[in-house]
């Protein structure tokens, strides 16, 4: 069953999307070469905890903590350890996730350390400007399938992926709740959108080939052919305007900057103005 929250469950969910994108912005500063994934989830664990919530992941079906911090080809699931260095030149996927007064907030952001080769800055880009033209989607009367849709059309124009086991979903009381949101498929179908319904949306792309295979320990997804992988996420709720992201957060946790667009025309930058005022996580009547 697919939930529609009212107006103060959705002021709710803000708080805990704030406080995750408060984290993220938070971790992006510590993604430093030497630093180990470890050292993150210790960081974001104290975070969450000082706030009064709790950590989303932590127990969720035994994973072991607070944080996905997933390097290189490791496209989500990747279990912090004190082994995992980061080196100049990787990138990182990092999500968090927390509960916060009975709601939950879901995000995700790739981030460099230090200087990256182009083919892995594109692919963060590409991957970034690929969540927000989801976003665009998110309006009431549009279908599921319009903003798996926008991922795919977006990525694939510029040569890259898109992971097919594992999707977007709704949120709400729950982490996951329905429907299922697949960065993938034909425009038009799948339930539709209605004001108050809170989703997940996490393109998962990969720069080569989409399949992807599961390590021995259980959580960590990688690529099979070994290409570089980018994950972004926000919580974003329908509302009877422009969409409203839940989890946004500041400048400093996410560096966006439109590609050139192969596939974009003459409406571009009004997108673009549209995305920034719904990163500013205002609800849309007040802005």
């Amino acid at each position: 069953m697919i939930i529609c929250r009212s107006a103060d469950e959705l002021k709710r969910m803000r708080e805990a999307g704030r406080l995750v994108g408060e984290v993220l912005t938070e971790l992006a500063a510590h993604v430093v070469p030497g630093a180990t994934t470890a050292d993150l989830d210790a960081l974001a664990e104290k975070r969450i905890v000082a706030a009064g919530a709790t950590p989303a992941f932590k127990g969720y079906h035994g994973y072991p903590a607070t944080i996905c911090a997933s390097i290189n080809n490791e496209v989500i699931h990747g279990i912090p350890s004190g082994r995992r260095v980061l080196n100049e030149g990787d990138i990182i996927s990092l999500d968090v996730g927390a509960s916060l007064d009975g709601y939950f907030g879901d995000s995700a952001i790739t981030l460099p350390v230090g200087q990256v080769s182009e083919g892995a800055a594109t692919l963060l880009r590409v991957t970034e400007e690929s969540l927000y033209k989801a976003i665009e989607c998110v309006r009431p009367g549009a279908r599921v399938s319009d903003i798996g849709h926008a991922v795919q059309r977006h990525v694939e124009a510029f040569g890259f992926s898109v992971v097919r086991e594992f999707v977007g979903h709704g949120i709400g009381e729950k982490m996951h709740e329905e429907p299922q949101v697949p960065n993938y498929g034909d425009p038009g179908r799948g339930p539709r959108l209605a004001e108050g319904m809170v989703l997940a949306i996490e393109p998962m792309v990969n720069a080569g080939k989409p399949a992807v295979k599961v390590l021995g320990d259980g959580w960590t997804a990688v690529t099979k052919d070994g290409s570089l992988a980018a994950h972004f996420e926000h919580t974003v709720a329908v509302t009877a305007g422009e969409p409203w992201i839940l989890t946004a957060r500041g400048a400093a946790a996410g560096a966006r900057r439109e590609a050139a667009d192969p596939s974009a025309g003459s409406g571009s930058s009004r997108a673009r103005s549209r995305d920034e005022r719904a990163r500013l996580g205002v609800a849309p009547h007040e802005r």
